[in-house]
């Protein structure tokens, strides 16, 4: 029997939840359903799933168990990047392996793109949803403007498109001086991750059912079938997927191989767009890991800017108002230096949220148990990476052999992670140093 010992706790809301109108509370489960596929997680990777399931046979009966409400938890925390190229082409070198490295995450991230827009169409969602505008890296350095060279050459190597940006050319995107160059890449879909999750929740049909504010407490094998309990239910399923990537080490399951990762973020109020040149709706992430993402919202009541950056390791799967709110002033000094013409413009939202990493930055992904299928461990690219994973283990599950099975089936096993307390201190020197390589960043 697999027990939880926690579940999923959110020291504050992100600024997509609050700008949506409040969500009628979904179905709870309340007694005894039995279904052919259970789901764990009702986030980018569990409805991911179910989508992909229902695709593959509607006649399927499955159960989605959410332990909150849609859209609150790890993603409606996201940014929003559903990204088509990797960050990295290579670290080092651009030889054959790294060029079939960046083919295989090229195919993960769009066949997760292809699901987010067919969805798009299909259901009519406007570009306050979802909206593929593309992205932009940027720098405000030499090192970074090297980066960004050296990267728009790896993608003409790889026959990518992109287009690359002088410091006026950034400029009149982003309004912001202080960015010395930036590289345009076409094919990454924005969202706003509540909405467009919520979405994805209202489309599902029976016998899809999703069940929120659902906790799972426990599942085992009875019978050559898995009981899934709740507080107030039971679903018993032939199969199950763990879609819910860092608390899947709740049930104990994964010890010492997942480690888990805050990133912050804040969100200005409303502000009126004449005060700042540029486009009204752009995203950019930065030319050196670590750096800091930036993002231009438009809307009805005006513009917001949102900032992202700071890290810290958190073993305990929870962070505290302190965490947010020390992130939040370096979020405010990063504002001050890329937005002076919006000086006086106050952050209004502040959150935090989780991702799981392992040593190695493979999935954890595939059968682990007859019947119990993993798609956890997104080690970032969240809204990619996790999508692709459910796609993936729904096909898994069905024994259906595609391309995308087959590159997840093919990465090498996660790596043990160092004992504590040599861990923690470890992942938390770790991650100083590599904010402190970012710089300006």
């Amino acid at each position: 029997m697999y027990v939880a010992t926690k579940f999923p706790k959110n020291s504050s809301r992100s600024a997509w939840v609050e700008m949506l109108p409040p969500r009628k509370p979904g179905l709870s489960l309340n007694g005894a359903v039995i279904a052919d596929v259970a789901i764990i997680g009702a986030g980018f990777a569990g409805l991911s799933a179910a989508r992909r399931l229902s695709q593959l046979d509607p006649t399927l009966r499955v159960a989605v168990l959410e332990a909150g409400v849609v859209g609150e938890g790890a993603t409606g925390r996201n940014s929003g990047f559903i990204i088509d190229l990797p960050h990295e082409v290579s670290s080092e070198d651009f030889g054959d392996t790294s060029t079939e490295r960046a083919r295989r995450d090229i195919t993960l991230y769009r066949t997760a793109i292809s699901l987010a827009t067919d969805m798009a169409k299909e259901y009519g969602w406007g570009r306050e949803i979802i909206d593929p505008c593309g992205r932009f890296s940027v720098a405000i350095s030499q090192k970074g403007d090297s980066h960004i060279v050296n990267y728009a050459r790896q993608l003409q190597g790889l026959g990518e498109s992109h287009q690359l940006l002088d410091a006026k050319g950034i400029y009149d995107v982003t309004g912001s001086r202080i960015y010395t160059s930036g590289l345009y890449m076409p094919g990454t879909v924005m969202v706003q991750p509540a909405a467009y999750i919520r979405a994805v929740a209202d489309s599902l049909r029976s016998p899809v059912t999703l069940y929120e504010n659902s906790p799972v407490q426990s599942f085992e094998k009875q019978s050559g079938n898995w009981l899934l309990k709740t507080a107030n239910g039971s679903v018993t399923a032939k199969r199950v997927i763990l879609a819910n990537n860092g608390h899947a080490q709740s049930f104990g399951l994964f010890r010492g191989k997942m480690l888990h990762v805050f990133t912050y973020a804040s969100m200005t109020e409303s502000f009126d767009p004449n005060r700042l040149s540029g486009k009204r709706d752009w995203a950019a992430t930065p030319a050196l890991p670590m750096g800091t993402t930036v993002r231009r919202v438009s809307g009805v009541d005006g513009d917001r800017i949102l900032i992202r950056s700071r890290y810290s390791y958190h073993a305990g799967l929870e962070i505290n108002e302190g965490h947010v709110r020390s992130a939040g002033r370096v979020h405010d000094s990063k504002f001050a230096d890329r937005f002076p013409d919006l000086a006086g413009v106050k952050m209004q939202y502040r959150w935090g949220g989780p991702m799981a990493l392992t040593w190695n930055s493979v999935p954890i992904f595939g059968e682990i148990e007859q019947g119990l299928f993993a798609a956890c461990a997104c080690n970032g690219l969240g809204a990619s990476k996790s999508t692709a994973a459910g796609i993936a283990a729904a096909e898994a599950a069905l024994g259906v052999k595609s391309q995308l099975v087959e590159i997840f089936s093919n990465y090498d096993s996660p790596k043990n992670l160092p004992p504590q307390p040599f861990l923690s201190i470890g992942a938390k020197a770790d991650l100083k140093l590599r904010e402190w390589r970012a710089g300006r960043e």
